[in-house]
């Protein structure tokens, strides 16, 4: 009898322990947009004080941007999600992706952070690796992976790849 008294006490004080523990939050992880150029590498860009996630406004970014060397950029719909819009804006090259930018994304809870800041570059990568907006969802970031793919090919369709 006493055995299952300690055992039950030890089991009690752990479970309360775990409860509460909190979440290390990378704060600073989400402040800048999440993009990726031709180079291949991955992750947010050197901006320090960009707003990341989503804005207050409604207004989007211009929809075409050009320059003379023959690249533009398109910025795709906003698509809204479960958990908030996310829009991705595409720098083309003739008809080849060079970069991808993600300008709206949810990143109210330091979960949406958390999931975003290892789901959003790799569908950087997928995206231009496939040169497309057919590629696959990131497992645990079915909603955000769904709207960058919707807004993805909003951009692409603008841009009449």
């Amino acid at each position: 009898m006493r055995r299952a008294v300690v055992v039950g006490s030890a089991t009690a004080a752990g479970v309360i322990l775990l409860l509460s523990l909190k979440p290390h939050q990378g704060a600073a992880s989400a402040a800048a947009p999440i993009s990726s150029g031709s180079s291949g590498s991955s992750g947010s860009s050197g901006g320090s004080g960009g707003s990341g996630g989503t804005s207050g406004t409604s207004s989007a970014p211009p929809a075409q941007a050009s320059d003379t060397s023959g690249t533009r950029a398109i910025t795709g719909d906003s698509v809204d999600t479960r958990y908030g819009p996310v829009q991705v804006k595409v720098t083309l090259a003739g008809k080849k992706i060079t970069r991808i930018d993600v300008v709206r994304y949810p990143s109210e809870s330091g979960r949406d952070r958390s999931i975003n800041s290892y789901a959003l570059p790799v569908l950087n990568q997928e995206a231009l690796s496939a040169q497309s907006a057919a590629i696959d969802v990131v497992s645990g970031a079915t909603y955000t992976s769904d709207g960058y793919t919707r807004s993805l090919q909003s951009a692409l369709d603008k841009a009449g790849s």
